[in-house]
């Protein structure tokens, strides 16, 4: 049974200006192509430089701007290619559809023509499904980019051949060692926020038993907490989650929440042995808010309540 409910309440117009400074990712020039590794290969044209114009920008949907190589420009996007914005006339862009890091679409070259960065998308319309005009089943090539941000894998032009993005792709690294790479990384972002310190009022601690919250959380997004508790106001906070709830030891990595249930469903605190949670009169929070894939929509929270008993 229930003894007491402690309300927390996050101000809704703080938290979603917090969640802008932390998921919008920012560049101090016009390029997030590293100055470094900037090199594609082909054995027709030779080195493709993705830093030389320094426009080529990798974002969560798209690629923009034009590389330098041989043949000239290696146009990317209609709409920042070097004679401006074209997609009047010629709509083409290599995407990143999903958000994920697996590139579809064609870039474009006046020497050339079209350069295709995935073999299942024959159109060049930058879907992430496999069109009808595949060509996945005679050669399989995608230009991808990892966890680190290295570009991976082959593009493909009729009279260009193969465009290496990366010397791994032969292991040819202990030759010639080139990549292609970029400070944007695929996947979802995430940010947190500490609550202030809530005291029970009781002397002898009480008992956390579930959290609670409102708000909303769009689809492929996720919100999860962990909890801190101490008898003293000042702490120490160590903010932990189920792992710890059953083993008393320190797991800073799990979180409550995991399985993203949605706003007003009751997260129920371990029924195991939780012997660090109990008798403790001070309780924080710690919220942790997860972008999705596409790193385009981001939960929202306006209200957190802590269930709590003697």
């Amino acid at each position: 049974m229930w003894k007491k409910l402690l309300s927390a309440i996050v101000v809704g117009t703080g938290l979603a200006v917090a969640l802008i400074i932390v998921f919008v990712q920012t560049s101090s020039s016009a390029t997030n192509i590293s100055a470094t590794n900037r090199w594609a290969w082909s054995d027709v044209s030779g080195w493709w430089d993705f830093y030389h114009y320094g426009n080529v920008e990798v974002s969560t949907s798209s690629i923009s701007g034009y590389a330098s190589s041989s043949i000239a420009e290696i146009s990317l996007d209609c709409h920042t290619s070097p004679s401006g914005d074209i997609c009047g006339t010629s709509n083409y862009q290599v995407t990143n559809p999903d958000g994920s890091g697996n590139l579809s679409g064609c870039a474009w070259n006046d020497t050339v023509g079209w350069i295709s960065f995935w073999c299942g998308d024959g159109d060049c319309d930058g879907s992430s499904v496999e069109d009808a005009s595949s060509v996945c089943s005679n050669s399989n090539y995608r230009v991808t980019i990892d966890a680190n941000g290295l570009f991976q894998g082959y593009a493909w032009n009729e009279i260009d051949g193969w465009i290496s993005f990366n010397c791994a792709n032969d292991n040819s690294c202990g030759d010639s060692d080139y990549k292609v790479e970029t400070s944007w990384r695929p996947g979802k972002l995430t940010g947190t926020l500490d609550s202030s310190i809530f005291d029970t009022d009781v002397s002898g601690g009480a008992n956390l038993n579930s959290v609670i919250w409102q708000g909303s959380q769009p689809s492929g997004t996720c919100t999860k907490f962990q909890i801190a508790v101490s008898n003293s106001s000042g702490g120490p906070w160590n903010y932990w989650g189920p792992d710890a709830a059953c083993d008393g030891s320190g797991d800073t990595g799990g979180y409550f929440g995991a399985s993203c249930p949605g706003p007003d469903s009751p997260i129920v605190i371990s029924d195991c042995d939780r012997a660090w949670i109990k008798n403790n009169r001070y309780l924080r929070y710690r919220v942790l808010l997860e972008s999705n894939t596409a790193q385009n929509l981001t939960p929202r929270v306006d209200d957190v309540i802590l269930n709590w008993s003697r």
